[in-house]
């Protein structure tokens, strides 16, 4: 588990496939990360198995749910993905609308550079967005990456490239 000051970021659990399909679902996610055809629990449970849960295993990292300590209430989700066309693993973020605008993003993904540098000990990490996405162009500024090109996403789609 990582901590900050306000924030708890951990593992996914199949248990947290409710969160999924309300985050996935939500019109931020629809909007700048697109359609994952989340359609029912057991689809976000698929899903979540497939993709973050194989995850943990396979590289001992992913995407973890970021909560407050305070209360455990759920916002979103912060972490690093390995892509098969990328060489270096990819920071990635996401919160519901209701979460956003109070620094939440940049504390969780700030934190999950800090342990894929001191934990994991990866020297790189870089980040892929919409050009449409201001916010997330910003945020991965903010943590100090550049933009350095572009990617192109598996269905086709041009995103910008950042890298530490």
């Amino acid at each position: 588990m990582i901590q900050t000051e306000r924030l708890e970021l951990r593992e996914y659990t199949l248990d947290d496939a409710p969160f999924i399909y309300k985050l996935m679902n939500s019109e931020g996610w629809l909007k700048h990360i697109g359609d994952r055809n989340i359609k029912t629990l057991e689809d976000a449970e698929n899903y979540m198995q497939k993709n973050y849960l194989s995850s943990y295993k396979k590289h001992g990292f992913g995407p973890y749910l970021v909560s407050l300590k305070e209360d455990g209430t759920a916002l979103g989700t912060a972490g690093l993905y390995k892509r098969d066309n990328l060489e270096h693993p990819d920071i990635g973020f996401a919160f519901l609308a209701e979460y956003s605008g109070k620094g939440y993003a940049f504390e969780a993904a700030k934190a999950v550079m800090k342990f894929a540098s001191e934990t994991l000990r990866l020297k790189t990490i870089v980040g892929i967005t919409l050009q449409a996405n201001l916010s997330s162009i910003k945020l991965l500024k903010k943590l100090g990456l550049l933009e350095v090109g572009t990617y192109t996403y598996e269905d086709g789609e041009e995103l910008l490239l950042f890298s530490n």
